[in-house]
């Protein structure tokens, strides 16, 4: 809690005309710094702003210091304030004032707000030919922004604070704050995860679109499956928030949205510089600088971040390197401009999956001992290389009433190459004589994306209640180049092409929202949401000849699709802490334009959901606790599973989910922050002509775990060590992966993980540990159940199928140094 006590000093006055002192119209609050311990008594910083006959605050002096990060963070909000300028009867005039700003500690008592109506008056001064006595006013400034009230039970606002303590080996591990998620990769360091949510297989992004700031990560048509998302870019120190919003029951959710909805909000609270360097197990070296300018706020900020490892096993080398920079300007009172920059480049291998029956009988290309056989592998040829570069703009204009217009406009450029071998020599029809010639795949993907963005709130009320509407739209349009090439064992020259096509589609939507309170204690949402799809796709992969004559190797697909979404919420406040909420909504997933025909209306992937649940909500002066629980259930019309044959996602038919979840989040004096979560689902596939309510009844989908458990804890505190004082933190993340359903009713082995991190501080000095897998658990990342021939081209093939699996990290152990670096004189 921040309690500034602002002291306005005109130091400059006429004798003959009576001057009128500044009045604040807006207060940004300032950011408790992150990096100090908790307060046990009051810190004051004394301020000289220079506030120009604009209203605004040109310079910042300190005129008393509280230290440097609570100088820096007074600085970084004075900045941001804004005044009714000083008056020379009307005539504006530049004036200075000195301002006490007050950091109290937690539980402090409030005192009254500080902009718009509820600023305070000052009244006019007397003439300057006497010393004016100086008015005074107060006013308690919030840390922290309230976030939007949630369409869902499942509709998660999630501040990462202390829990960034616990180890993650990148952004996308953030995802584990949100109940019923579970990450697996099969593809390496750098390859995009494999998401578990609410009882689907999303795949690398299939069925859960990705924002990063609004601008979204799904590619269209991508070689190893339309929706592939990749995170693993995004600079986890750069990560404010995220917004994960389980189910489709936003308006404002689109394609891919079939299982939820995330969006990662970057933000650097810290200002200054901060270097860290790491070096563990695996000569895993992880370099990160991150800066955030004193005078700016939190949304402008510059992060590189490098990274190398040999890997956990032979053929797990990884190699990237990534940048991210935000700046935010003012144009004027009511208008602020955000330019948004990434670029991003990797190259890392990949050891695949092995058979269970060669890891038991040690016949891998590894030594014969347990461990060797279980990180070995067959096929070295194995891995990817990708680059990312994007950039945005976005607009935030604040309209009378309340209201807001929000513009954005972005483009983005990836290209990625990978080569993958799910079955080894299975799948090849090789020339008469000749001997198989291996399922090595190449998948190579390359284009660019530009799109538009937008979405106004005029700010209407009824019946003096505020009525807030929302229209938004969105318009994207990609041109890429994707395809999938076998390649040869030997040599890795491509012998045969899968698909080659380059891929046109633009997305045009809309949508509108509002929310309503017809009774006391009852709250409506709704909306709808309308997507039109057009698709034109060069299919370079035709033959050279049919039963006509020869012909052009080549053939051009033009389709189109449209549907409409409509989502609806009520709300009921059962007591002032305990809410009732049930969502319900349609959502689409678009067709992947490879499989489409010539003047086709697409087909598209039909997903009903609905969900009710409660949550409870409480808020102490220094503490805080919120519950939440729901039960859902879900319906697709047509789903999609990886095939290790085409080693790509592939139609099913329909399928089902029913589950429930629960969560819980306690924070404690900014020393202790506790969240935890259980969710179980279960997916299955309906029998032809089954009923859409008999949600229990088919067979149960493979791979996806019913039972999810998480816990993530952070506790900070401050020490003394020879008469210094010694800022230190603990933290633990805890994962618990129940039985996964595999083919023929087999079910894999739980999982059981513990990562534990500790840190200590002195100064501008940190020293931290970090170890992941604690236990050194032997778990399998990700499992399968089908044919594979790897014992060679010339071996005969089995038709049975067989458990294969792509092995987990064991324990990893790392060192990190950081040092925070302010290059900001300290002041008197």
């Amino acid at each position: 809690m921040f309690i500034p006590t602002l002291v306005l000093w005109l130091l400059s006055a006429s004798p003959e005309v009576p001057v009128t002192p500044p009045v604040p119209v807006e207060a940004a609050p300032p950011v408790t710094p992150a990096d100090v311990p908790a307060l046990t008594q009051p810190v004051r910083v004394l301020l000289r702003l220079t506030i120009d006959d604009r209203g605004e605050v040109s310079q910042v002096d300190v005129r008393e210091s509280g230290g440097a990060a609570f100088d820096r963070a007074a600085m970084a909000a004075a900045l941001r304030w804004r005044f009714e300028p000083a008056r020379r009867g009307e005539a504006p005039l530049e004036v200075q004032v000195d301002v006490p700003v007050t950091f109290e500690p937690p539980g402090s008592p409030p005192g009254p707000s500080l902009s718009g109506a509820d600023a305070p008056v000052l009244e006019p001064g007397p003439p300057a030919s006497t010393v004016p006595e100086p008015p005074v006013f107060s006013t308690t400034v919030r840390g922290e922004a309230v976030a939007p009230p949630p369409v869902a039970v499942g509709d998660f606002h999630i501040t990462v604070g202390q829990l960034a303590d616990v180890p993650r080996n990148s952004a996308t591990d953030l995802l584990l704050l949100a109940p019923g998620v579970m990450l697996a990769n099969h593809g390496g360091e750098g390859h995009a995860e494999t998401v578990y949510l609410r009882g689907f297989d999303a795949g690398e992004g299939k069925d859960v679109e990705m924002r990063l700031n609004g601008v979204p990560l799904n590619e269209v048509s991508h070689a190893h499956g339309h929706g592939y998302a990749d995170t693993y870019f995004i600079i986890p120190e750069l990560v404010q928030s995220l917004r994960v919003t389980e189910g489709p029951y936003d308006p404002s959710q689109g394609d891919f949205g079939v299982a939820g909805t995330v969006d990662y909000q970057l933000g650097l609270e810290r200002r200054g510089i901060t270097a860290s360097a790491s070096y563990g197990s695996f000569a895993s070296r992880r370099l990160s600088l991150v800066w955030g300018p004193p005078e700016s706020s939190s949304a402008t900020f510059v992060g590189v971040l490098l990274r190398q490892g040999h890997g956990f096993g032979p053929n797990r080398a990884y190699a990237n390197a990534g940048l991210m920079a935000q700046t935010e300007l003012r144009l004027g009172a009511q208008t602020r401009l955000r330019l948004f920059g990434a670029s991003y480049g990797a190259r890392y291998s990949t050891a695949g999956v092995v058979r269970e029956t060669d890891v038991v009988d040690a016949r891998l290309p590894c030594d014969p001992d347990a461990d060797s056989q279980f990180f070995c592998l067959y096929d070295p040829n194995q891995g990817s290389a990708n680059q990312r570069h994007l950039a945005s703009l976005e607009l935030v204009s604040r309209l009378e009433r309340g209201g807001r217009f929000v513009q954005q406009a972005y483009a983005v450029a990836r290209q990625m190459r990978s080569r993958e071998n799910f079955t080894g020599f299975l799948q090849d029809t090789p020339p008469i004589g000749e001997a198989q010639r291996g399922d090595n795949t190449e998948q190579s993907y390359q284009g660019t994306t530009v799109g538009l963005r937008g979405r106004y709130t005029p700010g209407l009320t009824w019946a003096g209640q505020p009525q807030p509407l929302e229209l938004g739209y969105v318009a994207r349009y990609d041109n890429v180049h994707t395809r999938a090439r076998r390649l040869r064992d030997k040599g890795g020259a491509p012998y045969a092409t899968v698909f080659d096509n380059q891929v046109r589609t633009t997305n045009l939507g809309a949508y509108l929202s509002l929310r309503g309170t017809p009774l006391d204690g009852l709250t409506l949402r709704g909306g709808v949401r309308v997507d039109t799809f057009l698709f034109g796709v060069e299919d370079l992969n035709r033959p050279a000849s049919d039963r006509e004559g020869e012909r052009l190797p080549e053939e051009s697909v033009e389709a189109y699709g449209f549907f409409a979404s409509p989502r609806a919420s009520a709300e009921v406040r059962l007591t002032p802490r305990l809410t009732w909420l049930t969502s319900a909504g349609l959502a689409a997933r678009s067709s992947d334009a490879a499989g489409l025909s010539d003047a086709e209306f697409a087909p598209y992937a039909r997903v009903t959901s609905g969900e009710t649940g409660l949550g409870w909500r409480w808020d102490g002066d220094a503490a805080g606790l919120e519950v939440r629980s729901a039960v859902f259930a879900t319906r697709v019309s047509q789903d999609l599973v990886f095939s290790e044959t085409t080693g790509r996602n592939q139609p099913i038919g329909p399928s089902q989910r029913l589950g429930a979840f629960g969560s819980a989040r306690f924070q404690w004096n900014q020393r202790l922050d506790v969240q935890a979560s259980l969710a179980w689902a279960r997916a299955t596939q309906p029998e032809p002509g089954a009923s859409p309510w008999r949600l229990w009844d088919g067979a149960v989908l493979p791979y996806i775990p019913q039972v999810l458990g998480r816990v993530d804890a952070a506790w900070r505190g401050t020490t003394t060590v020879a008469r210094q004082p010694v800022g230190w933190s603990l933290a633990l993340g805890h994962s618990a992966i129940g039985p996964r359903p595999l083919p023929l009713d087999r079910y894999s082995d739980p999982i059981f993980l513990f990562d534990v991190a500790a840190r200590a501080r002195w100064r501008a000095v940190e020293l931290g540990v970090t170890v992941e897998n604690l236990l050194d658990a032997r778990w399998r990342e990700s499992e399968f159940n089908y044919v594979s021939n790897f014992r060679g081209p010339d071996a005969p093939a089995s038709l049975l199928a067989t458990r294969h699996f792509s092995a987990g990290a064991p324990r990893t152990v790392r060192g990190t140094l950081t040092v925070y670096l302010d290059l900001q004189e300290d002041r008197p």
